[in-house]
């Protein structure tokens, strides 16, 4: 799943979009995510879909992108998590902050 593989790869900063469905609005999974985004030092969005996924939107390391990606499908989030689809892509850089949409 890494990008590169050597050590230029797991440094180079990365933007994953995370699509989560299941139970996750009106649960304070947005705000669960963005605390633990912040954590990882990342930045992005976390944003309500009308068809009642959560899309995530994080910039930072791979590492601490992985990192956000198992917590989003651990079982440990608020709400009900049933699935989590991921893209992965450069990292844009025009990104302050993490906020809840």
């Amino acid at each position: 799943m890494t990008a590169g593989g050597g050590p230029e790869g797991a440094a180079a900063e990365v933007r994953l979009t995370a699509w989560v469905r299941g139970k996750v609005q009106g649960v304070g999974f947005r705000w669960w995510t963005r605390s633990r985004a912040l954590e990882l030092g990342l930045v992005g969005s976390a944003n309500n879909l009308r068809d009642g996924r959560v899309e995530v939107v994080a910039e930072g390391s791979r590492t601490a992108c992985e990192s956000l990606l198992e917590l989003l499908g651990s079982g440990n989030t608020p709400g009900r998590v049933d699935g989590v689809t991921e893209r992965w892509d450069a990292a844009r850089g025009n990104v302050e902050g993490f906020v809840e949409r």
